[in-house]
This record gives C-alpha cells, structure tokens and sequence, in this order.
C-alpha cells in the first residue's frame, strides 16, 4: 500500500467541497482610520473614552491590513485556504452611514477581491461587523428605525460594486453581540447601559438583515446570501426550575430570538414575553417578520463554547468577566448568574466544549426548515509568545481546533449539511474592548515591527487543508 493510499484510509474525510477558510473583521485589522475619507465609527470614538479598552488600546493602525493587504493574502494562499471571510467598514464606504459613496473607500475592497481571487482564494463578505458609522448613531443608533434602511441602501451599494466577482455575502454579523453589548451592557460600542433601546436595537439589527437581503437580491447578481448569528449550547446547572427557567431564558435571547426570526418569521413567544417586562414592543410594525425571514441561502454560525446558567443568585452574571464594569447585556433576564461547568478555559476564560458545537449544528437541522450551515468563526485565545527560535507553539489552540473539526465531521456524519470552516482567526488583532491582549491569531503580528509569523497551528491547519481531513487517531 503506498502512502498516500495507507493516508486516505486513516482520514477522516471532508466533502471535496468543503470550504476549508479564516476569517478577520475590518475594525479589528485595517487600521487607516483616517485613509481615503473614511469616515469615523463609533468604536473610533469610544476607544477615546477613558477605562472602556484595557491599556487604552486603539485601532488606529491595528495591524495594519489596509497597507499589508498583499501580505497578508499571500500568507492565506501559503495556508492553502480555500476562501477568506472579512468585512467590509460601512464608514469606509459611506463615510456618514447614508448618501454618496466614497469610491476611494470601495476600491480598497476591488482591490482585495482581486488579490484574492489571483491567489485562488474566494472572498466571502460580511457587510457589518459592529463599525457602525459615527453620524448615525448620533441620530440614534441602531434603536432608531431609520439605521436599518441606511444599511439597505449601503448593503446595495457593496453589493452592486463587488457582486460581479464576490458570490457569497453575510449581512450582519452576530447581531446579539451588536445589540446587547452595545446598547445594554455598554461593553462594546457605542457604550450604551440602556435595555430598553438594546431590544429595539435587536430587532432593527434583524430588519437590517432582512432590508439587505431584498436590496441586494434586486440587483440580479448570482449572490449567495447568509445571515450570521453566534450561537451557544445551553444548559442548567441544575434540575432545578429555576436554574431550567434560567436556560430557558438564555437560549432564547441568545439563540432563538434570531434564529426564529430568520428561519420561521416569528419571534418566540416566551421571549417576547421576557422582554415585554422591560419594554413595550410597539415598534416591531407589521409585516417586519416577514421582511426579516426573507430567504437566505446559507446560515453562518459563530461558536465558541457553552453556557451553564442558574437562576439562583451568586453567580457571575455573565459568561465571562468583562475587561471593564458593565451593566447586564440580559435584558430581562439580569438575575441569571452563569457557573463554571468544570471544563477548561482559553485565555478568555470562555469554557472549551466541542459537544456543544455537535450539539448546536444538529439542533438547527432538526428544529428549523432545512438550510446549508458554514462554521464561520471558531477559535480560542491563548496566552502565545514568540519564543527564541522565532516560533510561536501554540499546542493549545492546535488541539482546539482540532477537536471542533471533528465535532464538524461528526456533525456531518450525523446529517448536517455542513459546508465550510472559517478559523477565527487570521491574525492576532485588536480584541475590541480587550486591545491587544488576547491573542486569537494562526499567525503571530509582532506589535512593533507588524512582521507575521504562521504560529504551529497554522501550519498544522495548513496540512489538514492539504489532506482534506484529520488523521482517525488525535495527533
């Protein structure tokens, strides 16, 4: 038996088409805040604010991306990724959220297409990953109505610049996070502690989606088109009612509340009567659902661990502990406390549990119309360092990602039609409210020279790609 016949009989195979990928966020690594009339995003401005980032961190040039492009792509095509997933900065197109486009700000995304496309590597873009231009939240943000038909109408203009070369699209990116860390723990951008408006944010994040998925299948190009949402396995820590009612309450405001929404054009009803103890809910008008349930061709989803909740008092009350004091991002649900569930954590303190991911993939295909799923970011933080022969030995973060590749094939294996990995991520970054601390990267960025070197994991990743699966035995 040769050795390419004795590999493929130890593999556990992925669908030849399997798309195999990384993804990155633009705030997180463009940089050029200022560069060809872009224009300001509310993360510019609350980095600003005193005490909201560890270490006063920005993302004034990040990692520099907007000049490193190149590089970059180059490092992907080495990888042998088959497909890059980032976003686009909707105040690098329109500076203001609403009127003309900046053509110089669109360019630098032709441009990357066309770096991509040279290298074999298909783009996959996300029109919003949390850089909300400035000028509209100060006409109210995302509770304001108006913000999801502006982000139609940039939604259109991406679309229509990029459709002809870019086949598949997200809209919004983990709109959970954009709501309620945005608006109700203040964590995130823009900073705001108001529960109230973070479920009218949610919902107009929803709209949003719905609004850009009809303005972009109006411009006729042969676009696949996904929402992404970040999904998370749920469990009590009890058989309690309360700690029941507690997961209950989780799932529905993290997982159900958009998934619903965008597979059956309703909003659970125990959610909505969670919420309504905080807010009336005047402001979902008729015929919203039906425009937020416009069909999709593909759900991308966001998993990183589990939650295990109880609805007694004591615990942390949220999934792990914030860089900064925050309010509750639960709205409606403040007195859930989250608990350690035994298992070991990355550097975020975020819980590491493949099941889950297993657990959450066969959920969605056995409780919602049948849809094709991507893994569009998985990954872990660890506490790397670049050591003496110029290498980083991320053993940690190899075997993170191997475990939820195989609970990926198993999920496959199990009926899931499951299409594609994105790693998160790319590059180490600038980790929003964390800086640069926390490390998620396959490759490393030497903060004062920007040089990237693959870390261990990459190349491991690397060769996984080119077997198109994993050995049957852990490595």
């Amino acid at each position: 038996m040769t050795s390419q016949e004795t590999e493929a009989t130890t593999l556990l195979r992925f669908p030849t088409d399997f798309v195999w990928g990384a993804a990155t966020s633009a705030y997180q690594i463009e940089g050029a805040v200022t560069a060809d009339g872009r224009g300001t995003s509310i993360w510019d401005v609350f980095v600003t604010k005193p005490g909201r980032v560890i270490g006063g961190d920005d993302a004034t040039v990040a990692v520099d991306h907007y000049n490193r492009y190149r590089e970059d792509v180059k490092i992907m095509a080495e990888l042998g990724l088959t497909a890059y997933r980032f976003s686009v900065a909707w105040p690098r197109v329109q500076p203001t959220g609403s009127g003309p486009v900046n053509q110089r700000g669109l360019d630098f995304y032709r441009r990357l297409v066309d770096e991509l496309l040279a290298h074999g590597i298909e783009p996959w873009v996300t029109l919003y990953h949390w850089d909300l231009p400035q000028e509209l939240e100060e006409r109210g943000g995302w509770p304001a109505r108006e913000t999801a038909y502006c982000f139609a109408d940039y939604a259109q203009a991406v679309h229509g610049a990029l459709g002809d070369r870019v086949r598949n699209w997200s809209t919004v990116n983990e709109p959970w996070c954009a709501a309620f860390l945005g608006y109700a723990s203040g964590e995130h951008a823009p900073g705001r502690r108001e529960p109230a408006n973070a479920v009218r944010a949610a919902h107009h994040l929803n709209l949003a989606h719905g609004l850009a998925v009809q303005a972009m299948r109006a411009q006729g190009h042969d676009s696949r088109i996904a929402g992404t949402v970040n999904l998370y396995a749920v469990s009590p820590q009890t058989g309690s009612e309360a700690d029941l009612d507690a997961a209950r309450r989780i799932d529905g405001l993290q997982n159900r509340f958009f998934l619903d929404a965008l597979l059956k054009g309703a909003y659970p009803q125990d959610v909505l009567d969670d919420l309504g103890a905080v807010t009336a809910l005047d402001f979902i008008a008729e015929g919203d659902l039906r425009t937020i349930s416009s069909p999709i061709d593909l759900l991308m989803v966001n998993y990183y661990s589990r939650f295990t909740v109880s609805g007694r008092p004591g615990g942390r009350a949220s999934a792990a502990a914030a860089p900064v004091e925050t309010g509750s991002p639960w709205v409606g649900s403040e007195h859930v406390s989250f608990v350690n569930g035994g298992r070991p954590v990355t550097a975020m303190g975020w819980e590491i549990d493949e099941p889950g991911l297993v657990e959450i993939l066969t959920r969605v295909a056995r409780e919602y119309p049948s849809i094709p799923m991507v893994i569009s970011e998985n990954g872990a933080a660890f506490d790397d360092e670049l050591t003496a022969d110029d290498a980083v030995h991320d053993a940690e973060r190899t075997a993170y990602f191997e475990a939820h590749l195989r609970a990926c094939h198993e999920a496959i294996a199990a009926g899931v039609p499951l299409q594609g990995y994105f790693a998160w991520t790319l590059m180490d970054n600038f980790e929003w409210a964390w800086g640069y601390g926390k490390k998620f990267g396959l490759v490393y960025v030497d903060r004062a020279t920007m040089r990237r070197v693959p870390k261990d994991s990459a190349r491991w990743y690397a060769e996984t790609i080119r077997r198109g699966g994993l050995r049957v035995a852990a490595e």
